[in-house]
């Protein structure tokens, strides 16, 4: 029957058993030939070619594959929930800095998001790499004793960190130079105000950033004779933030006057508990968030917070894996610049006893 190969109707998509049948090889290895891995012939690989060609066998990575073309594509897997991702808006941000240098060199962005059980997350990057959907990846949250490194490595799957590596791993990661800057701002600028009970509510401690920005915080606070009022660790979430205001908010007299936030999203949450706990923001409590997000701007008292270049972090990573790959980027992309304390309306001086 014309059009159809042993059988295969002519309305059906092509699969990998119409191209072995039409080679007239074995499943196996025209799955080889896919992957690229050795044991198949000159002739054999060509033949393959030739009915995939013939078969016009088109979808995703296979085809791509087969030619030994680039997919013009590259890859980030998150492992978060798609609850604490929406309530996070920083990865929006990253992705737009992404897309920006991606989009003029018709390269995509295929997004994971894999939830937080780590199996979920290898499963992802071992499909990337086999199916060959991407070119490399764009890793974000580096973590203590962070596995997909040497996963990558193993895979052979180019990528780059977005952000501080776990100790001295050789991947090649963006990040902006004085990454303490902020956050010594942020404390220098609390004490000015005259304040000494300062507390610190921090995202997940497996994450690398969030253990460094805790430590810049206690060491900031020491060099002024100081030591956290409180620390409460939790996800980034408003709900976790809410939680550790109730908590931190009596006894009266141990309150902090002051509150530092893992980010702009726990510190908005910290504004509206304080008020529902019957406190004004900055006369009873100053808070200050972390990323200058566009909603630090909407609420009432705006946000004093640390903002970071997350948008330049994006095109610069996006960058730095293009050259990887010698792909010539959009154009040069400067370096994220340090991040640095946006003083507004949520921090005042310290109540009057």
């Amino acid at each position: 029957m014309a059009g159809t190969a042993r059988g295969r109707k002519s309305s059906g998509k092509a699969t990998i058993t119409d191209v072995a049948a039409v080679a007239g090889v074995s499943v196996a290895a025209v799955s080889k030939v896919i992957n690229g891995k050795g044991g198949i012939s000159e002739p054999t690989r060509q033949r393959v070619l030739a009915a995939a060609d013939k078969l016009q066998w088109s979808p995703s990575a296979a085809a791509v594959a087969l030619r030994g073309a680039r997919t013009r594509a590259l890859g980030m897997v998150v492992g978060r929930g798609a609850d604490l991702l929406t309530a996070d808006p920083h990865f929006a941000l990253l992705i737009s800095g992404v897309e920006s240098e991606l989009a003029p060199l018709d390269y995509g962005l295929l997004l994971h998001i894999v939830g937080e059980e780590p199996e979920a997350e290898v499963r992802a990057y071992r499909r990337l790499a086999e199916e060959r959907r991407v070119d490399g990846v764009i890793l974000t949250e580096s973590r203590i004793g962070d596995p997909r490194f040497d996963l990558v490595r193993r895979l052979r799957l180019p990528a780059v960190l977005v952000g501080r590596p776990w100790q001295e791993d050789p991947i090649p990661h963006v990040q902006a130079a004085g990454q303490d800057a902020g956050l010594r701002e942020a404390i220098g600028h609390l004490v000015e105000l005259g304040h000494r009970r300062i507390a610190y509510v921090s995202g997940p401690e497996d994450k690398v950033h969030t253990t460094f920005r805790r430590k810049v915080v206690e060491s900031c606070l020491s060099e002024h004779g100081l030591r956290p009022s409180h620390v409460v660790v939790g996800e980034f979430t408003a709900q976790d933030a809410t939680a550790a205001v109730g908590r931190m908010a009596e006894p009266a007299d141990d309150r902090p006057t002051a509150i530092l936030f893992g980010n702009d999203t726990m510190a908005v949450a910290g504004i509206n508990a304080a008020r529902r706990l019957g406190l004004d923001v900055p006369r009873d409590l100053s808070v200050i968030g972390y990323d200058d997000l566009p909603l630090g701007e909407l609420v009432y008292p705006r946000l004093t917070t640390v903002n970071q270049d997350i948008e330049q972090l994006g095109r610069a990573a996006a960058n730095e894996l293009l050259g990887l790959l010698e792909e010539s980027g959009a154009g040069p992309v400067a370096a994220p610049r340090p991040p640095r304390l946006v003083v507004r309306e949520s921090t005042g001086p310290v109540p009057a006893s």
